[in-house]
């Protein structure tokens, strides 16, 4: 369970990640999340 919890996690981190890079650095703005900070924000999403 607790394996499946963790892949799934990283799954989402990762998704994350790929979705907020994707984004123009004026859609970053209006989110109110700067480039450098994409994988901090992912790591908070999914709780790690």
């Amino acid at each position: 369970m607790n394996m499946a919890r963790s892949f799934n996690n990283w799954r989402k981190y990762r998704q994350t990640v790929a979705e907020l890079s994707r984004m123009s650095a004026r859609e970053l703005d209006d989110v109110g999340i700067q480039r450098s900070q994409i994988r901090s924000v992912a790591r908070a999403a999914v709780g790690f």
